[in-house]
This record gives C-alpha cells, sequence and structure tokens, in this order.
C-alpha cells in the first residue's frame, strides 16, 4: 500500500503578512482558489494510494479538518503535534500511525506548502521510484535546478543520472553562497533537494532507530500514550516535547546507506519568499502581479497585494506590497528574505500581529475584530450552520449581540430564546451563556464588548463541542 503523508506544520514566516502563525501559508489561497494544502490533496488523486495521514500543529487542527471537508478527501489520520520538533519526529509519528494500518506499507511524505505547474511529472517520478522504495531504498526526490538558488540545499548522485530511475546518493550540500551555487549548477551534476521522501514505513523506522534511536524513543512513547479525539490524534505532549528536533535529512539521508535520488522536473517551487510568487504569478504588461484593487502608473516588476482597500502606485519598481485588515508590508524585493527577521522583531516585542490576522478563524466559523478602545471592542462574527460556540462566562466583559442575517439560538443562564435579523441581547457580566446556529444558512451578528478586561484568555468555558478548555 502507498500511504501518502503530508507535512502541514509549518509556520511560513516569510510570507508575513499574509502567513501568520495560527494562519500559515500551507492554508492560504496563494496561488489561485485553493490553498497550497488542498492543492497538495489534489495531487494525489494521480496515485493509487491510501487516503494520506495529516500531520499538522494542534492550533492548526481545525483549518486541516474544514480545508479536508471542503476539498472532499478523506483521511487516515490527523496527527497533532503538542510542539515543533522538525521533519523526523514528524515523520516517525506518522509511520507509526501507518504502521498500526498497513505493516508494509511504503510512505510518500511530502511538505503541504509546494506548487507544481506540472503535477505529472510527479506522478511519472513517484511511480519510477516505488519499486525502489519498496526493495528497501530511502528515496528524495530532487528537482532539476532550473537557477542558481541559495535558499536550497543540493544532492549529487554517485553514478550519472539516466532516465527516470533512482540513483544512489554521491553527496549532500547544505545552502549554497551565490558562487557556490553558480558551480553547482554549471557542473550539471546537481539537484534541488525537494524535501519529498518515498520509503518503506519499517524500513525507516528501523534506520532511524539505528541512526537516532533518541528520537523513535521519545517517538514510540508519545505515540504509545496517545489520545484520540474526534478526527485527530494527540500524542502525549510531555514525551514527545523531550524529543530531539531534528531534519529528516540530518538525522537519516545524509547518513543512511539506503539513500537514493529520484530526479523530477515538475516546475515546482515551494513558495518560500514573495519573490517567488512575484516571478511565478501571472503579470500585466508592466511586469506587476496585482492582487485586489490596485492601481499603477510608470510602475513596473512590482507584486501587489492589496487585500481591504485600494492601493494605488507611482514611479516605483522592483516592490512587493502586501496590504492586510491589520498591517502592510512594503518591501525592495531583493530584500524579501529578510522578512523572518522582522517577524522575529514582532515576536520579541509580543506584538499579535505575527500571531494572527485581524480575522480569526475558530471551529463554529470566525470573527473580525472591526473596532477596540478603551473598555470596549466590536467584533464581527459568522457562525457556520448547525455550529456552535462553547458555554461559557466573561469575569470583565459584558457583551451586546446584534444578529444581521440569519437567526441564532441563545442560551444566558439556562434560558433559550432565537433572535432573528435585526433583534440584540445582552449578556451580563458573569453570566454563563451560549450561541448555537440551528438553521442552514451562516449567522452574521455584530458583538460589542465592554468591560475592564477584554483579553481572548477572559472566557471560562463549561462545554465545548471541539474539545477546547
Amino acid at each position: 500500500m502507498l500511504q501518502p503523508v503530508i507535512i502541514a506544520g509549518g509556520s511560513g514566516t516569510r510570507l508575513w503578512p499574509l502567513s501568520r502563525q495560527l494562519y500559515p501559508k500551507q492554508f492560504l489561497p496563494l496561488v489561485g482558489d485553493k490553498t497550497m494544502f488542498q492543492v497538495t490533496l489534489e495531487r494525489l488523486q494521480g496515485l493509487d494510494s491510501a487516503p494520506p495521514i495529516i500531520v499538522c500543529n494542534e492550533d492548526h487542527r481545525f483549518i486541516a479538518a474544514e480545508q479536508l471537508r471542503l476539498a472532499g478527501a478523506e483521511h487516515n489520520g490527523i496527527i497533532l503535534e503538542p510542539c515543533g520538533r522538525n521533519t523526523a519526529p514528524a515523520i516517525c509519528l506518522a509511520a507509526l500511525l501507518a504502521k498500526d494500518i498497513d505493516p508494509d506499507a511504503t510512505l510518500l511524505v511530502l511538505p503541504a506548502d509546494h506548487h507544481m505547474d506540472n503535477p505529472q511529472a510527479f506522478l511519472t517520478a513517484v511511480k519510477c521510484a516505488e519499486e525502489s522504495a519498496a526493495k528497501g531504498a530511502l528515496i528524495t526526490f530532487g528537482i532539476q535546478p532550473s537557477y542558481a538558488a541559495t535558499g536550497y540545499g543540493y544532492i549529487r548522485s554517485a553514478e550519472p543520472l539516466i532516465g527516470n530511475q533512482p540513483q544512489k546518493i554521491g553527496e549532500f550540500i547544505e545552502k549554497p553562497n551565490l558562487e557556490q551555487a553558480e558551480n553547482l549548477i554549471a557542473s550539471g551534476d546537481y539537484l534541488w533537494n525537494s524535501g519529498i521522501f518515498m520509503f518503506r514505513g519499517n524500513g525507516f523506522l528501523n534506520e532511524l532507530e539505528t541512526l537516532r534511536p533518541d528520537i523513535v524513543t521519545a517517538c514510540r512513547q508519545s505515540w504509545q500514550s496517545s489520545a484520540e479525539d474526534m478526527e485527530f490524534v494527540r500524542p502525549d505532549s510531555n514525551l514527545f516535547s523531550a524529543c530531539p528536533a531534528e531534519s529528516i535529512d540530518y538525522a537519516v539521508m545524509e547518513k543512511t546507506t539506503n539513500a537514493m535520488v529520484m530526479p523530477m522536473d515538475p516546475q515546482w517551487n515551494d513558495l518560500g519568499s514573495w519573490s517567488s510568487l512575484l516571478d511565478l504569478l501571472p503579470k500585466n504588461n508592466q511586469g506587476n502581479v496585482e492582487i485586489g484593487d490596485s492601481i499603477g502608473i510608470e510602475s513596473s516588476n512590482n507584486y501587489v497585494h492589496a487585500e481591504n482597500k485600494l492601493v494605488a502606485t507611482l514611479g516605483i519598481n522592483d516592490l512587493v506590497i502586501v496590504d492586510t485588515k491589520d498591517a502592510l508590508l512594503v518591501a525592495h524585493k531583493d530584500h524579501v528574505e529578510k522578512v523572518k527577521q522582522l517577524v522575529d522583531i514582532l515576536k520579541a516585542e509580543q506584538r499579535s500581529e505575527y500571531i494572527h490576522h485581524r480575522e480569526v478563524y475558530r471551529p463554529w466559523g470566525k470573527y473580525d475584530s472591526m473596532d477596540q478602545g478603551l473598555r470596549f471592542q466590536v467584533k464581527r462574527i459568522t457562525v457556520k450552520p448547525k455550529a456552535k460556540l462553547s458555554v461559557q462566562m466573561h469575569h470583565h466583559r459584558a457583551e451586546h449581540w446584534v444578529v444581521v442575517s440569519g437567526t441564532a439560538k441563545v442560551s444566558i443562564d439556562n434560558v433559550e430564546r432565537l433572535i432573528c435579523e435585526n433583534e440584540s441581547v445582552y449578556i451580563p457580566i458573569g453570566a454563563v451563556h451560549s450561541l448555537e446556529n440551528p438553521g442552514k444558512i451562516p449567522i452574521e451578528l455584530i458583538e460589542i464588548q465592554s468591560g475592564t478586561y477584554l483579553g481572548e484568555d477572559d472566557i471560562v468555558r463549561f462545554e465545548d463541542l471541539y474539545g477546547r478548555t
């Protein structure tokens, strides 16, 4: 059985301000209408394989589940990493789950945030690599390089690359400087390391047991103490936290004697920076990528993402401009690799803009913090059909709800009532309350909070459909 494993736990900091800690790039529609995660799911449809195993962050569980539902995709489990420990532990957890499903499963491990203009070339490479993987090879997929990239690792095969067959790996090269990258490209012997892998699950676990028994031990112990919650599997948090953080390349691929590389050319892009999107997306006759409402005069080679308002440019070139509801990025395209440094500053200053957008998604829907000031906050709340917020109370704030569309079922101190369009309700401080959408269309309502403290942590939950505390 071919068992796909989709690793969806990255943070995507280099694509801030679109990508945030709680809503990273793999769950965003960066190219077209579908998210990167959904496109990855769609790519698997050309394979004779089992439904995928998903590995993602605890904070992203409802986003992943909702996007699976919207894509109409089945899965063989959603593993929730209690904390980030890089790819080797994540893949180890997936291999342990796959072993429970089929002890002889061959894993196809792929990140959730890659773009391929020619997915058929990827499918062909996978099919060509299956026989070698079944015989015990640990295969990484190498990309035919198109330029001297400094952001990727490189792989040299031990033998000349002939046809569509995996070859023994001769050398791994970490991210080179520009001069080194140009020399590697000129030699014609090197491929980009794509971060896509194929191997038998048992074979990977055996190699990891030999090379990094500390990782296997921590993962196995946390897996044996895991808990199931709806469609999610939670490894034990304390035991998994003790696991070393290590990439699969460092832990296994660069040390094993069974490593092979499968060349492919699917016109691949890992969308690791704003400049990569500028290169990839269609441009107007001035060479600008324009998304949203924008107007440019004597402006060329710019990437403009206007999410919430008109963005007008005059006489500027080679810039990246990304406007969201709560943040604006303006950068020269040659400096976008430093966006991560900017996010590090936001994190050090404990600013919310690196964590989430103004519009925040929840398992029941979403809310948009439209305005706030001293002792008040105004939110627009959307509740999906048949969804329900937790039964809760607040110590420091009262709330007014005004229903704009739909019908809300509201409970306040065990008294239920229906609130229809253009009607409102008041929730006093300390009242135990809940909000439910019993209908078939989303509820839109305006929430006005007032009180001495308006933080999201002023919530005492008594009941919750989604297992939150």
